[in-house]
């Protein structure tokens, strides 16, 4: 089974972007700027675009606590390989 949301990154060819996969229905790739999640936004559907825009919203919402958790847990195992 595949995780929600996946981190990826292209830093070679744009290096100031980072995307997140939504792997389940209404599978999209979100691209944003590295310093601000709602800066530059762009989506990329996979399947159809949700219409309604209080569950896209919601479905944001959810991949901007994503991003900041899995931001918060790197930083975390970086700060751990240092005082190790």
């Amino acid at each position: 089974m595949l995780p929600k949301f996946l981190l990826a990154d292209n830093s070679q060819e744009v290096p100031d972007t980072l995307f997140i996969v939504h792997t389940e229905y209404p599978k999209f790739i979100i691209e944003f700027d590295v310093d601000d999640f709602r800066e530059n936004q762009e989506i990329h559907w996979i399947d159809p675009k949700i219409e309604n825009e209080e569950e896209l919203d919601d479905l944001l919402d959810e991949v901007e606590a994503f991003l900041e958790d899995e931001l918060d847990n790197q930083e975390d195992l970086y700060d751990e390989e240092e005082n190790s």
